[in-house]
């Protein structure tokens, strides 16, 4: 009888590593995922947020289509872009992705 509880204590102790090697292997995984991919997003996120919320009229920009124009009135959902002189466009706000660049502003 002792044999046996021997060899079932042995198998038992082959088991694998103790369990808190597998919970911190996986919660070492997701640091690195949060800090390589999930942080650098979220901050892009709120970059986009804080200058769709900032727009006003005569700020030059371009949008997600390739359309680059001055902005000739911004709404609460909408923005109307001045192309040209004759030419306007109504444009969704979330689709400006970024502002123009100047030669004023790739002097500072």
């Amino acid at each position: 009888m002792s044999l046996a509880l021997a060899f079932f204590q042995e198998a038992a102790s082959d088991a694998g590593p103790p369990m808190w090697y597998t919970l911190m292997f996986y919660v070492a995984i997701f640091g690195i995922l949060y800090l390589l991919l999930l942080r650098p997003q979220m901050k892009q996120q709120k970059e986009h947020r804080s200058l769709i919320s900032n727009l006003k009229k005569g700020d030059l920009v371009i949008t997600s289509g390739g359309l680059w124009g001055e902005i000739d009135a911004v709404e609460e959902q909408i923005v109307r872009l001045k192309i040209n002189d004759k030419t306007k466009v109504v444009i969704s706000r979330s689709a400006i992705t970024g502002f123009q660049k100047t030669q004023e502003n790739e002097t500072k």
